[in-house]
C-alpha cells in the first residue's frame, strides 16, 4: 500500500509531495478527511510508539499546557484523533514502511525508496 497522510493548508507537505512522484499513492488531507483508530494503529504498529507520531512543535501543544505534563502513550493517541495538528506531518505509507515528518533525512529516504 502507498498512502500520505498530510494537510493541505501546510505548505512544507505541499512542497516534499511535489517534489515526489506520488503517482499510485491514496493522499488523505487529514484536516478534511480525520485520522481513524484503525488508521492511527496502523501507524503505532510501524513505529512502535503513538509518541513517533506525535507533533511537539504544533502550537496547541503549549497552548494546551502539554508541555508541562507526562503524557502516556494513551494521551499521545487520544490527542491525535482529537486534533489532527498533533500528527506529526506528512506521513507516508510506501510497502510496509512508515517515513514520519519533514526532515531533510526522511525526505531523502522517502525518494530512495521510490526509486
Amino acid at each position: 500500500m502507498r498512502k500520505v497522510y498530510y494537510l493541505s493548508t501546510c505548505d512544507t507537505c505541499k512542497r516534499i509531495m511535489k517534489s515526489l512522484n506520488l503517482d499510485g499513492f491514496t493522499q488523505q488531507d487529514i484536516k478534511t478527511e480525520s485520522i481513524t483508530e484503525s488508521q492511527l494503529e496502523e501507524m503505532k504498529n510501524l513505529t512502535g510508539s503513538y509518541e513517533a507520531l506525535f507533533s511537539k512543535v504544533a502550537r496547541k501543544y503549549r497552548a494546551l499546557g502539554l508541555n508541562e505534563q507526562q503524557l502516556s502513550e494513551s494521551d499521545f493517541k487520544k490527542h491525535i484523533l482529537e486534533e489532527y495538528t498533533f500528527l506529526k506531518r506528512p506521513v507516508f505509507l510506501i510497502d510496509g514502511e512508515i517515513f514520519i515528518g519533514n526532515s531533510k533525512k526522511t525526505v531523502a529516504a522517502i525518494a530512495e525508496k521510490l526509486g
